[in-house]
Parts: structure tokens; C-alpha cells; sequence
């Protein structure tokens, strides 16, 4: 039986090309727990987090022969992460990518904000955005992307990803506001 905690990533991923079980599953129980958040991050809803989640450690141990080793290990899941979660948004028109122009006319202003809100909080905002603001503020503010990269990977104008970005902080903004207004009160009233 393999033990994660003695045998090295390395020989894992070479246990893996070979199929070898015991290695997928210690594997997977390695990166499950924060790619999970990955996928969730993206779409919101418990079981098709873990559709994506299931379907992306399928995909890798069909491909891993293909890491050479040349970077980090867990960069290269999380990005099929990532990939498999867009993947699943674009097959689900339902999901659709909305603008929505009532939400933010403004830029945002953090002066406002204090550092009183909890990272979980922020977390529960982003969640909490629609669908479109929500995939491309993670892929800009949290993967890293570019808008040239989010637009190539969504099938939208680079404009379309500024402005959603845009209206995505308007929004987390207000919420911030709203949030921390609601934290001053109840301190006031104690």
C-alpha cells in the first residue's frame, strides 16, 4: 500500500503512467480537497463541482504521461481544473455568459473599506456574482489570466472581458460596503 506521505510526487506521477492504482487514488486524495475548491469557485453548485472535478482526474490520468516534468505538478492539474470547469460552462447554455448593465455604472472605490471582512466572506461575494462576472473575475483576478487569454478561452471580445471584470468589482464593491455597513450598525448598537 502506498503511504503519500513517504513516497515522493515524482514517483507517484510515474506510478500513475503505469496505471497503478494505488497511485491514482493517492493522488487524487492529494489534490481533491483543493482542486474541488477550483471548480467549485467557477460553478457554484455542489455536485456539478464534483462532476467537473471527476471528469478532470479522469482526463489527467488519461494525459499524464504528457507532464515532463518541467514545472510544477499541481500548476498543470489545476489548469485541466480550470479548462474542465469552462469546458462544462460553454456545453451548458444555460449557464450563458450574461451582461448585465444595471448591476455596476460605476468604478469601484475601496477607500471605503476597512479590513474587517474575512477572506470566506469575499469568497461568499464572488460566489455569489452572476455566472459571467463570476468566470472571468476568477480567471483574471485568481488564475492569473490575461483578457486576451480569457477571451480566446470563453469565445468573447477582450471588451467583454474588461467590462465583465469591471462589473464583477463594481458589484463585490457594493456588496463589500453594503457588508461592512452592516458590521458598523451592530457594532453601534452593542
Amino acid at each position: 500500500m502506498l503511504n503519500i506521505h513517504t513516497t515522493t510526487e515524482e514517483q507517484l506521477i510515474r506510478d500513475c503512467v503505469k496505471n497503478k492504482s494505488q497511485a491514482q487514488k493517492a493522488l487524487y486524495e492529494k489534490y481533491s480537497p483543493k482542486m474541488y475548491g477550483i471548480c467549485y469557485r467557477y460553478l457554484k453548485d455542489q455536485d456539478q463541482a464534483q462532476d467537473v472535478l471527476i471528469t478532470a482526474f479522469t482526463k489527467i490520468f488519461e494525459k499524464i504521461e504528457q507532464f515532463q516534468f518541467n514545472g510544477s505538478f499541481e500548476g498543470w492539474v489545476r489548469r485541466i481544473m480550470v479548462n474542465e470547469s469552462l469546458t462544462f460552462i460553454r456545453k451548458n447554455k444555460y449557464m450563458y455568459l450574461e451582461v448585465d448593465f444595471e448591476h455596476a455604472d460605476h468604478a469601484p472605490d475601496y477607500s471605503k473599506l476597512s479590513d474587517q471582512l474575512e477572506v470566506s466572506d469575499l469568497m461568499t461575494m464572488v460566489q455569489n456574482l452572476p455566472i459571467g462576472y463570476r468566470t472571468v473575475f476568477n480567471l483574471y483576478a485568481i488564475e492569473g489570466y490575461s483578457h486576451k487569454e480569457i477571451a480566446k478561452q470563453l469565445g468573447i471580445t477582450e471588451s467583454t472581458s474588461k467590462s465583465q471584470l469591471s462589473r464583477a468589482r463594481a458589484i463585490l464593491q457594493k456588496c463589500l460596503i453594503d457588508t461592512e455597513e452592516e458590521l458598523n450598525a451592530k457594532v453601534f448598537k452593542s
